[in-house]
């Protein structure tokens, strides 16, 4: 088990390295389109918070706006897709980062009553990868082994209660698993609750949750039966430390890639994450120009954030979006 003190005290340890990668890669990035060009004079100020996975996109974008816009602010938090749509619905932020799509049922009434409109936005793709203490013997995992650990009321406590590697045919070794995963405010864990398990937040309650992924990040990596998931920027940013587990959706077993991921091979587990401005905010010029920004560069982002950029439709229908909802 790992002590709170030292996950905190090594937080910012986690973030220092895939940023100063990312400072490395605005440096060598020319003029793009959007964002006001050399000497823009937009102002002002921009919060955006949300999903712990959209995280690095939403920051590479801030900081590649930047360049060409230093008089505008941009703050970019990570309370969770649903502590950040709470935000949002209450009119506290200008963008929701979001890591699945904003749920009818409860979150949609509290924008309606707070009077704010918006727009879903696809801006990357992501693979949600399983991944475990690079000292377990395993390759890859069927969804239906995914089901038997994860699902609510599950007592496996041994990774071989799980039968054969679908990847080697052998037998999953005997280690003592200790699971780690998004809590309950996350985008990730309704996801994959929802494709693993049949039903979003079923789940079992024994593991160790956390809203942000370089905590989990380090619980996997500490602990030798560590196993859990996130999503895939930061496994493969932490490949030193993790193995990345291949999954069998059916088709066989496959790893999340860049390649996996924007094909759709890699199934269920490939995803699309969201940014949600709001109507009001949008009619703030730095608000747009961001937004803008971020679908005309958003290959440029994606390699600068390690994620798998859109294809060319999907981010002209996020530009359509952008202008209705602008008005």
């Amino acid at each position: 088990m790992l002590k709170n003190k030292s996950i905190w005290q090594n937080k910012l340890t986690f973030y220092a390295v895939p940023f100063a990668v990312l400072a490395l890669a605005i440096a060598g990035c020319g003029d793009d389109e959007g964002g006001g060009g050399e000497g823009s004079d937009l102002s002002g100020k921009i919060t955006i918070d949300g999903s712990s996975t959209v995280y690095p996109f939403a920051q590479a974008a801030a900081e590649l706006f930047g360049e060409d816009n230093p008089n505008v602010q941009i703050s970019v938090g990570l309370s969770g897709t649903g502590g950040g749509f709470e935000k949002f619905c209450a009119g506290e932020t200008d963008i929701s980062d979001a890591s699945r799509p904003i749920k009818d049922e409860d979150e949609v009434p509290v924008c309606e009553e707070n009077g704010v409109e918006f727009e879903e936005l696809q801006v990357v793709l992501d693979g949600l990868s399983v991944v475990a203490n690079p000292t377990i013997e395993a390759s890859c995992l069927s969804t239906d082994q995914l089901k038997q650990l994860w699902q609510n009321g599950s007592k496996v406590s041994n990774l071989s209660e799980l039968g054969n590697d679908p990847g080697t045919g052998e037998p999953l070794p005997s280690v003592a698993v200790s699971l780690f995963g998004p809590g309950t405010d996350s985008g990730t864990f309704d996801y994959f609750t929802d494709e693993i398990n049949g039903e979003e937040g079923n789940t079992r309650s024994d593991y160790q949750p956390s809203e942000d992924d370089n905590v989990l990040v380090q619980g996997v990596a500490g602990d030798e039966g560590g196993l859990g998931y996130f999503g895939y920027s930061y496994a493969d940013e932490n490949r030193d430390k993790l193995k990345i587990i291949a999954v069998d959706g059916g088709e066989g077993c496959v790893e999340p890639t860049l390649e996996t991921i924007q094909s759709g091979e890699y199934t269920p587990l490939s995803r699309p994450l969201f940014m949600y401005p709001s109507k009001q905010a949008l009619a703030r010029p730095e608000v747009k120009a961001f937004l803008e920004f971020a679908l005309d560069n958003h290959e440029r982002i994606s390699e600068a954030a390690q994620y798998i950029p859109m294809t060319d439709e999907q981010a002209d229908e996020g530009k359509e979006k952008l202008a209705s909802l602008a008005g």
